[in-house]
């Protein structure tokens, strides 16, 4: 879930996103700054296929439904799944071992309201400028993951939430399914469109 916020005194471009940097003992990506999310589970599933909203298949709304209750298990904001809007969808490349099939959303954070870690999962909290979390991760002042990342640079390019949240409702999700060039040792990601990719 990729939670924006109007405005705020450390973007002065006027969007923020909220990252949270999981557990250090967390089994999966301990210590990496991300955004709020995890598994659908057959509760999420369940409750999809009682008030899935006309034109919303259940397995999608499940997703939504998941997006909202861990936003509020891990960052106590609590988020409505119906304004939600689809950004990406991202499948893990077929050379790692366990694989993926990750939603993102984009949506706005309830006004006036401050997140909160739930110091199980998640032991930090913080809203970010997308280029100042780049920059952050640059320095090494954060560890972000290759898929925050490029969200990140995406996102870096829009002036504002509204700007997010609009183009976001015009936008044609497809799958992406990044592909690992290269050895153990020495190896690169590619994308759709990156050059090398179809090699």
């Amino acid at each position: 879930m990729i939670l924006l916020r109007r405005g705020g005194r450390h973007n002065d471009r006027g969007l923020e996103l909220l990252l949270l940097k999981r557990g250090a003992d967390a089994r999966f990506m301990p210590g990496v700054w991300v955004f709020a999310g995890g598994t659908v589970d057959d509760a999420d599933l369940e409750a999809a296929r009682a008030s899935a909203p006309d034109g919303v298949d259940a397995e999608e709304w499940a997703h939504r439904i998941c997006g909202a209750r861990e936003t509020a298990e891990e960052a106590g904001l609590e988020v409505d799944p119906a304004d939600f809007v689809p950004w990406s969808r991202w499948i893990t490349p077929t050379a790692v071992p366990v694989r993926f099939d990750t939603r993102f959303y984009v949506g706005l954070a309830p006004a006036h309201t401050k997140p909160e870690p739930d110091r199980v999962e998640m032991d930090e909290a913080r809203w970010f400028g997308a280029g100042e979390a780049l920059r952050a991760g640059q320095s090494d002042e954060i560890d972000l993951s290759f898929p925050t990342v490029r969200h990140l640079e995406e996102l870096e390019r829009f002036a504002s939430a509204d700007e997010v949240m609009a183009a976001a409702a015009d936008r044609i999700v497809e799958p992406i399914l990044p592909r690992v060039v290269g050895t153990r040792d020495s190896f690169e990601v590619l994308l759709p469109g990156d050059e090398g990719y179809e090699g």
